[in-house]
């Protein structure tokens, strides 16, 4: 009866650690899951492209690049915002939390029409 009882703890510590074991797995992977790049040129007056859609939780690294002039990208909804200096990439990388139509502005003056440059994102659950 002694070695029923112990041969049952062991299989039960086993698959404790087992599923211990696969539940970290899972949070590292969720934590490491590949970001979705989305390239954006920022031109007078406009980002093309002026809708991006995302979904909440989703990690997005937005890549901008200004053929023109030095411009901005603020998010003001989620608090982050970016310089975009001509002949370089600016990256942005933040993870919406949540669900939404939010609009974001170019907030360094590029010239006449500036205040006319935004964009969507859309964030779906």
């Amino acid at each position: 009866m002694n070695a029923l009882l112990h041969r049952r703890a062991f299989v039960g510590s086993a698959a404790a650690i087992a599923l211990a074991s696969g539940a970290g797995l899972a949070i590292t992977r969720a934590e490491t899951a590949p970001s979705r790049v989305v390239r954006v040129v920022a031109r007078k007056f406009e980002f093309v492209p002026a809708l991006i859609q995302a979904r909440k939780g989703e990690r997005l690294v937005l890549e901008f690049t200004a053929p023109e002039v030095p411009m901005g990208a603020n998010f003001a909804d989620f608090g982050v915002r970016v310089d975009i200096v001509p002949g370089q990439v600016a990256t942005l990388e933040f993870v919406p939390d949540k669900a939404g139509t939010f609009t974001f502005a170019c907030d360094v003056f590029c010239g006449s029409g500036h205040e006319d440059m935004s964009g969507t994102l859309v964030v779906n659950e």
